[in-house]
């Protein structure tokens, strides 16, 4: 019988997507993000009008790796829903621009 090791920081992780509906890991803060990409998630999520909440990666080394291995995606930012990866910055502007990301928080209760 094989026991899987815990992973604290998969728990943190999983503890954060937990407790909002909607998650954006990100470089910087919304008010100062630190790179381009994280700017342009945050300017879709802003004219979405939705309630999110954001983590800074560039203030914990270990959620900045562990996301990446948690969502086995190599790039941040990374968007959740209801605790489901959605992507990163070229997804969530196609989702966008298609209407398909509007319909998504609609059907579950959050646009």
């Amino acid at each position: 019988m094989t026991t899987s090791t815990p992973n604290p920081v998969a728990e943190r992780i999983g503890d954060m997507l937990a407790g909002h509906d909607i998650v954006l890991f990100m470089k910087g803060v919304p008010a100062a993000p630190q790179c381009g990409f994280s700017q342009a998630v945050v300017q879709v999520m802003n004219q979405l009008g939705v309630g999110y909440a954001t983590f800074n990666v560039l203030a914990d080394a270990e959620i900045r790796e562990g996301i990446k291995a948690y969502s086995n995606w190599p790039t941040i930012p990374q968007l959740y829903v209801k605790g489901e990866f959605i992507g990163g910055c070229d997804i969530v502007r196609e989702m966008f621009a298609s209407g398909e990301l509007q319909q998504l928080l609609a059907d579950l209760g959050l646009g």
